[in-house]
C-alpha cells in the first residue's frame, strides 16, 4: 500500500515568458533550474528561487520541441524543428555546441544515466545515439516506419525503448542495436514512453487516449488506462516509481496510483492542451506546459511522507510478482551506489567539458 496522501497536489507557481505553445519541461538534478522549450523557438531556464531572472537562450531556427538536463545538471540538451540537436551550459553566456545528423524533426532527447550518451528521435524515422564528451554521432536505430516521437534511456543504459507514429513501441538492446521487442497495442500513433525507475517495465501514452504499461522482461501489458478524453500528449514517473502523472489536450493532469492501479487526481489549471509534464528527481515537484504558453510548478504532496521508504523499497507496480520485488530491491541497491560513482565521474567529465568550451 502506498502511503495515505497527506494533502492534494498544488499549484505552487507559474512562469511566463514564452510567446508560444510550450513544448516540453526538464528539472535539473537540484531542482535549482526548470528548463522549458517552445513554439517560439527559445530555451527557457528559470529558478525556482524567487525573483531570480530566467535566462532566455536563442539559437534554434525554428521551435524547440524536447529538453533534457544530463544527470549532473551541468549540461541542457534540446532538440528542434530545425533538424538539430544543441548541448547548451545553462548558464547566463547560453552557449552551445550543435548536433547535425538528423534531415527532419528531432522530437525528443534524453541523456543517458551516466550523461555520457544522448539518444534523440526524430521525425526522419530513426533513433540515434550520441556521444556527448566526444560530440560525436555513434548510431542509428531505424526500424520504424512513420515518425519517432519519443526515445529513452533505460535507468542502467542498456536499453532504449522509443514510441512512434507507426503505432508501435519498441525496445532496443543497445549493445547489439537490435530490436528486442515491438509493442503493438495501441489504436493510434504512441506519443510518449518513458521507463520505469526500476528499470522493470515502461509506460507508453497515446493518441488513442490511453496510458499502458509493459513488463520488459515479459512483455506482458500490466496496466491500461483510459482516462483521458483526448490524445495523452507526455507522462512522467514519480522516482518512486508509485504514481504516474500524465498530460493530456482534454487540458488536464492526471495522476496514477499505479500500486492500486487507479486515479488519484485529476488537475485542471491549462487553458486548452497540456502539452508536457515531468517530476522533479526527487519527486517533491512536477512542471507541466500547455498551448497557454504557460509553464506551471506543482507541488506533489502526495507522496512527502514515504518517499524516503520507497526510494530504500523500489516496488514495481503491482501486477508485478511478488518475487521479484525482492530482485528488484537488490539490483536497486546496487544501481545506487553505481550511480554515486557514475556521477562523481559524470560530474568530473562535465567540469572538463567546461573548462574545454570556456574561452
Amino acid at each position: 500500500m502506498a502511503a495515505q496522501c497527506a494533502e492534494d497536489p498544488s499549484l505552487e507557481r507559474h512562469f511566463k515568458g514564452h510567446r508560444d505553445a510550450v513544448t516540453c519541461v526538464d528539472f535539473s538534478l537540484n531542482t535549482k533550474q526548470l528548463a522549458s522549450g517552445s513554439m517560439d523557438s527559445c530555451l527557457m531556464v528559470w529558478h525556482m528561487k524567487p525573483q531570480s531572472r530566467a535566462y532566455r537562450f536563442t539559437g534554434h531556427k525554428d521551435a524547440v520541441t524536447c529538453v533534457n538536463f544530463s544527470p549532473s545538471g551541468h549540461l541542457l540538451a534540446s532538440g528542434s524543428r530545425d533538424k538539430t540537436v544543441r548541448i547548451w551550459v545553462p548558464n547566463v553566456k547560453g552557449e552551445s555546441t550543435v548536433f547535425r545528423a538528423h534531415t527532419a524533426t528531432v522530437r525528443s532527447v534524453h541523456f543517458c544515466s551516466d550523461g555520457q550518451s544522448l539518444v534523440t528521435a526524430s521525425d526522419d524515422k530513426t533513433i540515434k545515439v550520441w556521444s556527448t564528451h566526444r560530440q560525436k554521432f555513434l548510431f542509428s536505430l531505424s526500424q520504424h516506419i512513420n515518425w519517432v516521437r519519443c526515445a529513452k534511456f533505460s535507468p542502467d543504459g542498456r536499453l532504449i525503448v522509443s514510441a512512434s507514429d507507426d503505432k508501435t513501441v519498441k525496445l532496443w538492446d543497445k549493445s547489439s542495436r537490435e530490436c528486442v521487442h515491438s509493442y503493438c497495442e495501441h489504436g493510434g500513433f504512441v506519443t510518449y514512453v518513458d521507463f520505469h525507475p526500476s528499470g522493470t517495465c515502461i509506460a507508453a501514452a497515446g493518441m488513442d487516449n490511453t496510458v499502458k504499461v509493459w513488463d520488459v522482461r515479459t512483455h506482458r501489458l500490466l496496466q491500461h488506462y483510459q482516462l483521458h478524453s483526448a490524445a495523452v500528449n507526455a507522462l512522467s514517473f514519480h522516482p518512486s516509481g508509485n504514481y504516474l502523472v500524465t498530460a493530456s489536450s482534454d487540458s488536464t493532469l492526471k495522476i496514477l496510483d499505479l500500486m492500486e492501479g487507479r486515479l488519484l487526481y485529476t488537475l485542471h489549471g491549462h487553458q486548452g492542451p497540456a502539452t508536457t509534464v515531468a517530476f522533479s528527481r526527487t519527486g517533491e515537484y512536477f512542471a507541466s506546459g500547455g498551448s497557454d504558453e504557460q509553464v506551471m510548478v506543482w507541488k506533489s504532496n502526495f507522496d512527502v511522507v514515504d518517499y524516503g521508504e520507497a526510494i530504500k523499497v523500489q516496488r514495481p507496480p503491482a501486477t508485478l510478482t511478488s518475487s521479484a520485488g525482492n530482485l528488484t530491491v537488490s539490483i536497486l541497491e546496487q544501481r545506487l551506489t553505481l550511480t554515486e560513482d557514475k556521477l562523481k565521474q559524470c560530474l568530473e567529465n562535465q567540469q572538463l567539458i567546461m573548462q574545454r568550451t570556456t574561452p
